[in-house]
């Protein structure tokens, strides 16, 4: 990849020129799954209520709605929001600088028109000093190139996580987005129950914290910023921690313990200007992981495969695993 390539794709993402729009977008996806959320059945580890990176934006994928799917899809090359259902309907809602409470409105009301009722727990989730969508009247930016900077940011992301993922044949998350946290990621569990979570997360119930983390983990993703972090960050953590987790050593060098996140943080900048962003980004997946599973005691011979390929099954002998 070229220089000037590669600075396409990894675009630069500067948390202060943008933080603004990021709380507003934030705010925003939060209309779109807190619907997902009203509809689709409950899935363990709250899968059923994330968004999932696409071609042009972030979608809901299909919701059910009585006979009929809808989803709805954040496009940030036409900057609008896509409601689209299975009969045909289809309603467009322009992402532009207006309120939270606007963008509510409008996307309640596109919803209604296509004849889809649902109501939703108006309180935004994992924010501080949370006020109602329909209420707010204080976020209202939107840098269409920020956006769209944020959405490259993730498409890579979300292609170094897929590839993350293939290495693994325990059981394992898809690569997706949680509107709550406003990150993108990718968890790897090792098949054991976990402790019961002592909750107190801000903006979610003790008992969506629990079952979330019902089971051990190991957890990796992005955000790009906030929460007391001022750049784009990759993260990495476990669930328990285990004994020597915080001090095991990872990779790239640049990589460090945050003791108040209690995670592992590799600076989206560190991997956009590495020589090989891939192979950067790949490494802080794997060491984390792998000092999580060392140190947990996880069966990595039963759980873990080759890296996959196009086009090439994975080979299975009779009884075992294949690596």
């Amino acid at each position: 990849m070229t220089s000037r390539a590669q600075q396409e794709a990894w675009p630069e993402l500067p948390y202060e020129a943008w933080k603004e729009t990021c709380t507003t977008l934030h705010l925003c996806t939060q209309v779109l799954g807190k619907v997902r959320l009203a509809l689709a059945p409950w899935l363990n580890h709250s899968w059923h209520v994330t968004l999932y990176l696409t071609a042009r934006g972030l979608t809901t994928s299909p919701i059910p709605y009585d006979w009929r799917s809808f989803e709805m899809n954040l496009d940030f090359i036409s900057h609008e929001l896509v409601i689209a259902s299975s009969d045909g309907a289809l309603k467009r809602v322009p992402l532009r600088p207006q309120c939270v409470a606007d963008f509510y409105a409008a996307a309640m009301a596109a919803l209604q028109e296509m004849g889809i009722k649902v109501q939703i727990d108006e309180r935004p989730s994992e924010v501080p000093d949370p006020v109602p969508l329909s209420q707010d009247r204080t976020h209202c930016a939107y840098d269409a190139d920020y956006a769209q900077r944020f959405w490259r940011v993730l498409v890579q992301s979300d292609r170094v996580f897929k590839h993350f993922r293939t290495g693994f044949v325990g059981k394992a998350s898809p690569v997706h987005f949680f509107w709550g946290a406003f990150d993108l990621a990718v968890t790897r569990f090792s098949g054991r129950s976990a402790p019961l979570h002592p909750g107190g997360v801000p903006g979610i119930t003790d008992e969506v914290v629990r079952e979330a983390y019902s089971h051990e983990v190991s957890s990796a993703g992005f955000w790009p910023g906030g929460n007391g972090i001022d750049y784009a960050a990759y993260y990495s953590y476990a669930y328990p921690e285990p004994e020597g987790f915080r001090t095991a050593p990872v990779q790239p060098g640049a990589a460090f313990y945050n003791d108040t996140l209690r995670e592992f943080l590799l600076p989206y900048d560190e991997v956009r200007r590495s020589p090989d962003p891939d192979a950067t980004l790949l490494a802080f997946l794997q060491t984390t992981y792998e000092a999580a599973a060392d140190l947990g005691k996880w069966d990595r011979e039963a759980l873990e495969c080759a890296q996959g390929r196009p086009g090439v099954p994975r080979k299975v002998s009779s009884g075992a695993s294949a690596k």
